[in-house]
């Protein structure tokens, strides 16, 4: 599979088609482990597609929410742990047919038995959101034991084929993430690219920027924390202190010991504000506070397949980026006009990257700005919308596409029923 990347994309649709031409597509989503508004599925999906005419019904475990946005919300019962929500993800059947979606839509892992149900018995319209690599997520995590992890890997992978074989249509975040899916079962496939949503990234404004780096996004050794405390450290020792913003979250309490701890060993905390978790809705405003964005994810297997949606949001923000070179984000980085690459894992060439931007700040400057052109050009979610809203459309009214054509505007994977 090629990723092509075109500056130009199809015209807006000004109307949502539905089923039977007489009101508009009704869906749902749902999930039981984010009690939070997640920016993917809220700020970058639902919450548009409501915008656009389509009736958003919104099943989470929150509380005190009725509707916004022209999104409906129906609160669930909480529920703690991965199999704890895997059990009681039947229960959950009833509630969801009472919605009467026209398709209803999902993104959690361990939602995939009762969606199968829900696909299999009651024959409802069910599309699957595999928005991270979730096989080589369960491969990595700590919260396995180790002798445990393979297998859990191998009956996600083993679910998302049936997710394929089995539901109308299934998304993921990034190409190469589709690849293993891609050419299994007669669903349809989609690439929906987590490219930040406008109405939450206004354009950049001068302001004061107090910090010279921000990090967004997990902090731990995976993610290439411990290589941006390193460089920041080389950079110390050359008489180029760097201040830091950090806005994310650790892998656990352990996790955030060992960082903290290395913060304070590398003579670094008086440089470094932890952020903790942010909001999205707060999140340009943050990221403004720096000159450069830093995306120092290391070679594992997720990050090998998942583009870094924090790019995107530092262009946004009008902010030149230094990035690890990493297939995901290579071909939107390679011809340095928005930023830096550097070799992963490597401390000294991450931190002449970052003191080569802050040597030059007029060509930093000129490469936020770029970047930003790239983001309001093309790289942004108006775009990602339209796919989205054809893509539901052709489920409900059963359109079909060529089998195995690659959509070069949509960069969508369409395959008909067997």
């Amino acid at each position: 599979m090629t990723m092509a990347i075109h500056l130009t994309a199809p015209a807006m649709k000004t109307s949502v088609r539905s089923s039977d031409d007489a009101r508009p597509l009704t869906v749902c989503h749902f999930t039981t482990a984010h009690a939070d508004l997640k920016s993917r599925s809220f700020h970058r999906q639902m919450m548009p597609l409501a915008s656009g005419g389509m009736r958003i019904r919104y099943l989470a475990p929150m509380r005190s929410r009725v509707s916004r946005d022209r999104v409906d919300f129906v609160a669930l019962p909480p529920r703690k742990g991965q199999i704890g929500r895997m059990l009681a993800s039947f229960g959950l059947i009833p509630a969801l047919l009472r919605q009467r979606a026209d398709v209803y839509h999902f993104q959690d892992p361990e939602l995939l038995p009762a969606t199968l149900a829900l696909k299999l018995v009651f024959r409802k319209r069910v599309v699957y959101d595999a928005y991270e690599d979730f096989p080589s997520m369960a491969a990595a995590s700590r919260s396995l034991p180790r002798l445990s992890r393979t297998l859990a890997a191998r009956l996600v992978g083993l679910a998302e084929q049936m997710a394929a074989r089995c539901f109308d249509g299934l998304m993921t975040a990034d190409p190469l993430t589709l690849r293993r899916l891609a050419k299994i079962g007669g669903s349809k496939k989609l690439v929906f690219y987590n490219f930040p949503n406008l109405d939450f990234f206004p354009h950049p404004i001068s302001r004061a920027k107090p910090f010279d780096l921000v990090y967004r996004g997990g902090l731990s050794e995976r993610a290439g924390t411990f290589v941006l405390l390193n460089a920041m450290h080389l950079l110390a020792e050359r008489d180029r202190p760097v201040r830091l913003l950090l806005i994310g979250y650790f892998d656990g309490a352990p996790a955030e010991r060992e960082i903290r701890e290395r913060i304070e060993t590398l003579g670094l905390a008086a440089n470094i504000v932890v952020g903790g978790r942010m909001g999205h809705e707060q999140m340009a405003e943050a990221l403004a506070e720096a000159r450069v964005g830093v995306c120092p994810l290391r070679p594992i297997p997720k990050f090998m397949r998942n583009i870094p949606v924090k790019a995107f949001e530092y262009w946004a923000c009008g902010l030149p980026v230094v990035a690890s070179d990493l297939p995901p984000i290579r071909p939107f980085l390679r011809h340095g006009e928005g930023g830096l690459l550097y070799s992963p894992e490597s401390a000294d060439q991450l931190a002449e990257a970052i003191g080569w931007m802050l040597d030059h700040p007029r060509a930093a400057v000129r490469m936020g700005r770029r970047g930003r052109e790239l983001v309001a050009q093309r790289f942004n979610n108006r775009f990602e919308i339209h796919k989205l809203q054809r893509f539901f459309e052709e489920i409900v009214t059963g359109d079909s596409c060529p089998k195995e054509r690659v959509d070069q505007e949509s960069y969508s994977i369409c395959s008909n029923r067997s």
